[in-house]
């Protein structure tokens, strides 16, 4: 069930769209979505911090769907617009749907790795998407995971600044398009099997390929992950997920400050306790 309060959202932005057949999808903390079927999907602020990324993240969208790619990537519809507290943009909808844990055509990433990988840096995408660096005024990878390791319980400390160290000594790669988020239910595939959309570009950035890679492992399959990328990606992609899980990556990437430390601790501990 939908509330009315973001169906009113919805209809403002897409008028004589039908609102019967609506679906509420939640993206954390930050955003409600309206999926009208077949039409738009509405993001619908959930706090104010959310609201003044969201011109941000519209022109990530606009400026990665004029890359070239060949499939579908999610475009404003609307302008982004205030509606009291909340603010609102409707984007174009993305047919077909996400796979579950564990499945995945080796074929169909590849050819999606490969597109990624060889996207044009164009200047649009140059001006919207960050750059991670190692060091960066405190706010570079390494030190941010440099300041975490002390943070965890003495049981892990060593275990992750071995996989740190492993990530300082992998060679530098040419910035390529990183989606930062990729697998599940964000990679859309027909019924046919054939890759037709991805969606939710908010955590993407120019980087190395094999931070994609190892996300992809870790929802898909380290199987399926073998048969997509080449050997170097691959290995890549291991340390990248070895240091604090690649679900955890955007936080350390994204060249701001974590926000909460004490929750990232929290998360990292768990997927170390889970992964033995």
């Amino acid at each position: 069930m939908v509330p009315a309060d973001l169906l009113e959202i919805a209809e403002a932005l897409v008028p004589g769209a039908r609102l019967d057949s609506a679906r509420l999808a939640d993206m954390g903390n930050m955003h409600h979505v309206v999926l009208l079927s077949g039409v738009a999907a509405v993001r619908i602020t959930k706090r104010p911090s959310s609201a003044a990324e969201m011109p941000r993240r519209m022109a990530k969208l606009r400026a990665i769907a004029a890359a070239g790619l060949p499939f579908a990537v999610p475009e404003p519809l609307t302008p982004v617009t205030e509606f009291g507290e909340r603010t609102a943009v409707a984007i174009s909808w993305i047919g077909g749907d996400g796979l579950p844990e564990g499945v995945g055509d080796p074929a169909a990433f590849g050819q999606l790795f490969g597109a990624l990988r060889e996207a044009e840096i164009t200047p649009e995408l140059e001006a919207v998407l960050h750059v991670p660096r190692k060091y960066a005024d405190g706010v570079g990878w390494a030190e941010i995971l440099d300041g975490v390791v002390p943070e965890l319980p003495l049981k892990w400390r060593d275990q992750v600044r071995r996989g740190v160290d492993t990530l300082l000594e992998l060679d530098e790669v040419p910035p390529r398009l990183v989606h930062g988020d990729l697998g599940g239910p964000n990679v859309h595939f027909g019924e046919d099997g054939k890759l037709v959309g991805v969606l939710d570009w908010d955590l993407s950035t120019l980087y190395d390929p094999a931070v994609d890679a190892a996300l992809v492992a870790s929802w898909h399959g380290w199987d399926v992950l073998r048969g997509a990328v080449d050997d170097e990606t691959y290995r890549r992609a291991h340390a990248w997920h070895h240091s604090v899980g690649a679900e955890h990556l955007h936080a350390v990437l994204a060249g701001k400050p974590l926000a909460h430390t004490g929750g990232f601790v929290g998360s990292v501990v768990a997927w170390l306790e889970e992964s033995g």
